[in-house]
């Protein structure tokens, strides 16, 4: 049988096939969990479950990882998610992370509303159908789950270029915080984080100057590795962490 702090438990996570969303994926694995990857890009996806994850095939009593293509922002893709993962589990996943996220970044009197939108509807709204979806399933079959959702640093401080983002992010605190109050008394926990600058896909696209300048601003005097947020993630989703919901935690260097 698998060990772990989340040993036997079933979870999803979105943006599974880079980033935080991977590394997650990684730690939830090693801990014992069954994954299911779910990234618009499906092949990053699989690529995820296959290289990525303890591959504990058969050795869990909820069954093998598995990766689905999903686009959080259509209510469609997330039903549809919905409905293969029952059909294949025979269960609701009980440990939920929304880690799927984009930037598009501008100056706010440069901004298009469409790029503002966009980051919008993955960012906040895809987050709100993934937790309205799941916390569903989890209430009619009356288990009790755990929903970390992930915001940013940016949405507390803010950043340049960012009015889209950092409002997406603040956003999905307040939204967890709120869902929190909701879904207590169904035993359903949800929880925030806020990770820094992150080693992540996101990140890379940012010039080395910016980086030395951001580094200059985190006390621990480094950017944060995928698998720091990760860890934090598969705590909140296991009964390490029975008493915290509502929380919104920085992973952040001190930022």
């Amino acid at each position: 049988m698998a060990t772990g702090i989340v040993a036997g438990r079933l979870a999803i996570v979105t943006g599974a096939g880079s980033g935080i969303g991977r590394a997650a994926c990684q730690v939830l694995s090693r801990e014992g969990a069954t994954v299911i990857a779910a990234d618009k890009n499906y092949n990053a996806a699989v690529e995820t479950i296959k290289t990525h994850t303890a591959l504990a095939s058969g050795s869990n009593a909820v069954g093998d990882h598995s990766a689905i293509e999903l686009d959080v922002s259509d209510s469609k893709s997330v039903q549809n998610l919905v409905q293969t993962v029952t059909s294949q589990y025979k269960a609701p996943p009980t440990i939920v992370v929304n880690s799927a996220g984009i930037t598009r970044d501008n100056w706010i009197l440069k901004m298009s509303e469409d790029d503002y939108n966009a980051v919008l509807n993955v960012n906040l709204k895809g987050t709100f159908l993934v937790m309205q979806a799941f916390s569903r399933i989890m209430t009619e079959a009356q288990v009790p789950g755990s929903i970390v959702n992930i915001s940013s640093i940016v949405g507390k401080y803010g950043n340049l270029g960012q009015s889209n983002y950092a409002g997406s992010k603040a956003g999905v605190v307040a939204m967890s915080q709120s869902a929190a109050k909701e879904l207590g008394k169904f035993n359903i926990r949800v929880n925030a984080i806020l990770p820094g600058f992150i080693k992540t896909p996101i990140i890379e696209t940012v010039p080395d100057k910016v980086i030395e300048k951001l580094i200059k601003m985190v006390p621990l005097g480094r950017i944060g590795e995928p698998i720091e947020v990760a860890e934090l993630i598969t705590f909140l989703g296991s009964d390490k962490s029975s008493f915290i919901t509502g929380a919104a935690i920085d992973v952040s260097g001190g930022f």
